[in-house]
């Protein structure tokens, strides 16, 4: 990045802090309020304590000195000055000119309604998953033809797991070797944003525990950033269709991944038409 970019970054950052410091007095973030201030919000020296380093080091990051600071020392001080995920986001790019590490946790995450009702009224298959892969929302077409996520726990509803452990993955994927190796390579950058996130690191270890072919390829550390391509599924009544498939990241959820799904045109599309008009969700066996 060039220097001039660098200084202007630091600029925005330091405004940035200061605006955040102003808005919350400290009765909003568990501290005393002590005797009458003469400028409205927190003083560094809290902050830097709801943060946990000391008040020279924060005063220096707040003041966009030239000084390295960690993905925790950042996620501290999101939580310290209240950040919504938008506002930890902007945190990232200006003080490490990236988006921040990648969350697994999906016991709690949901779609908007308004989210909800589009992924309603696509005709074909669309489905939602965090980070780390795991399936928070979807359609009818898609229960169709890639199973009824409803039916699955939500522990187990997550794409890897059901690519390496379910049967009727290996039967529904025309291409499973092919199709899985790329689906691993995908998630493999996730597993690399999410820096250690125990979450993680549990599917990754039981995955190896119970299918061969994830502990064969996971070490062999094959990246692939291509979220675009055509995919093969077999329906087991109407026979092989061809899809197009691409990705698009939710503004409302940084860490979720919109999939959609469209048949080729042609014998597929009859095929998918004939597959909605069955209304018959796909059950998966696990």
């Amino acid at each position: 990045m060039p220097h001039a970019a660098i200084v202007e970054s630091r600029r925005d950052l330091s405004a940035f802090l200061r605006s955040r410091r102003a808005r919350l007095s400290p009765l909003d973030v568990g501290l005393p309020a002590g005797p009458r201030r003469r400028t409205p919000g927190l003083r560094r020296e809290e902050v830097a304590q709801l943060a946990g380093v000391g008040v020279t080091w924060y005063t220096w990051f707040e003041q966009g000195r030239d000084i390295r600071v960690s993905a925790h020392f950042l996620e501290n001080l999101a939580r310290a000055l209240r950040f919504d995920a938008a506002e930890r986001a902007h945190l990232f790019a200006l003080a490490q000119h990236r988006p921040p590490p990648l969350s697994g946790a999906a016991g709690a995450v949901e779609v908007s309604p308004a989210l909800q009702r589009m992924i309603d009224a696509h005709p074909y298959p669309v489905y939602v998953k965090t980070a780390r892969w795991d399936v928070v929302a979807w359609n009818r077409p898609a229960t169709l033809i890639m199973g009824d996520f409803a039916s699955v726990p939500p522990a187990l509803r997550n794409v890897i797991r059901l690519v390496f452990t379910c049967p009727d993955y290996r039967r529904l994927m025309v291409d499973w070797a092919g199709d899985a190796r790329r689906i691993l390579a995908r998630f493999r950058i996730n597993y690399g944003r999410a820096a250690g996130d125990p979450a993680f690191a549990q599917l990754v270890d039981e995955l190896a525990e119970v299918s061969p072919e994830f502990y064969q390829w996971w070490p062999q550390q094959d990246l692939l950033g291509q979220i675009e391509g055509v995919k093969t599924l077999r329906h087991p009544q109407h026979g092989e269709i061809e899809f197009e498939h691409t990705a698009f990241q939710v503004d409302a959820g940084p860490d979720l991944r919109l999939t959609a799904y469209m048949p080729l045109a042609g014998r597929s599309a009859g095929r998918m038409k004939r597959v909605i008009a069955d209304n018959k969700p796909l059950r998966l066996q696990l």
